[in-house]
């Protein structure tokens, strides 16, 4: 089993160089906003509550699908609500289940980031929209005395350069990574 974190800033790529990795590999794609979309609906974002759930069902879903061999590509950007040592965590879970855990971040330049929050895609998932949001987020982060966590990287992809399928490629032949038969999300019973 293999879990493709891939991590990098708002706008970098990451659900769509996932979903370009999915169809090339079959891998199930465990996007940020699955969880944070769920939790959210009943605490609010950056709330205890909301940070000690998040990981569980990050950490949970990372072991249990180690355990039964089923591959996945997790997206992930690094901000201050997640408790340090999360990135080690995973890969922990991971291979105590069986698996292994490929770190890849994806990059992309400020110019290029504020223009691709205009995307009509990015308000699907309620993702950060507003330029000035970004750039007071950005002041905040570079004055932060304790910046948030960064997991490793394994691989480096600058997404103004490599296109999501070339993305998608370069992580294939990086790690060796073999296409699987994805699952039915809805099986008949």
């Amino acid at each position: 089993m293999d879990l493709v974190f891939l991590h990098g800033p708002a706008a970098a790529g990451k659900l769509t160089v996932a979903r370009a990795l999915g169809e090339r590999t079959g891998f199930a794609v465990f996007h940020n906003h699955l969880i944070v979309d769920a939790v959210t609906s009943v605490f609010p974002f950056g709330s205890a509550r909301f940070v000690k759930l998040r990981e569980q069902f990050w950490l949970s879903t990372f072991s249990e699908a180690a355990a039964s061999d089923t591959s996945l590509i997790f997206t992930f950007t690094p901000e201050h609500t997640v408790l340090r040592g999360f990135p080690e965590r995973a890969r922990h879970v991971t291979e105590e289940s069986g698996g292994r855990v490929r770190f890849v971040g994806l990059t992309v330049g400020e110019a290029e980031q504020e223009r691709r929050l205009g995307n009509a895609s990015r308000r699907e998932f309620g993702k950060l929209t507003d330029v000035d949001t970004l750039r007071r987020l950005r002041r905040a982060e570079r004055g932060a005395g304790d910046p948030a966590e960064q997991p490793p990287t394994d691989l480096v992809i600058d997404t103004e350069r490599s296109d999501p399928e070339a993305s998608a490629l370069l992580i294939v032949d990086a790690f060796g990574l073999e296409p699987v038969t994805p699952h039915e999300r809805y099986p008949e019973v």
